[in-house]
């Protein structure tokens, strides 16, 4: 059995979460199913939690990860921005980086 080093990396602005894991996923989600709704459920997100973390992100950001439509009779929906992409694609770029580094670090802990 090998000792492993594990850590969650989130990213903030000014003391406000601007990223993380979850808001991540919910992202990708959103990217994947093209709303605000579908994305949380399959998430197992509420959707008030939901709305309330895109909420944040947006605010957060210096440009809005996603826009979003409001419903009716041709529906609604939420479309990820390029810097939405672009920040899904950051986050997890870095979270590799920190992965291989722990992995290295972990080399020099003594095995027991």
């Amino acid at each position: 059995m090998s000792l492993e080093i594990k850590s969650r990396i989130w990213i903030e602005k000014d003391g406000q979460t601007l990223l993380g894991q979850g808001r991540v996923q919910l992202l990708t989600a959103i990217a994947e199913t093209g709303s605000l709704s579908a994305a949380a459920k399959s998430i197992s997100m509420s959707y008030k939690k939901a709305w309330r973390l895109l909420d944040e992100m947006n605010s957060a950001a210096s440009t809005p990860l996603v826009i979003t439509a409001v419903g009716g009779k041709d529906g609604g929906g939420a479309q990820l921005t390029d810097a939405g992409q672009q920040m899904i694609t950051a986050f997890n770029d870095i979270c590799s980086q920190c992965e291989a580094l722990f992995a290295k670090l972990a080399t020099k802990l003594p095995q027991h």
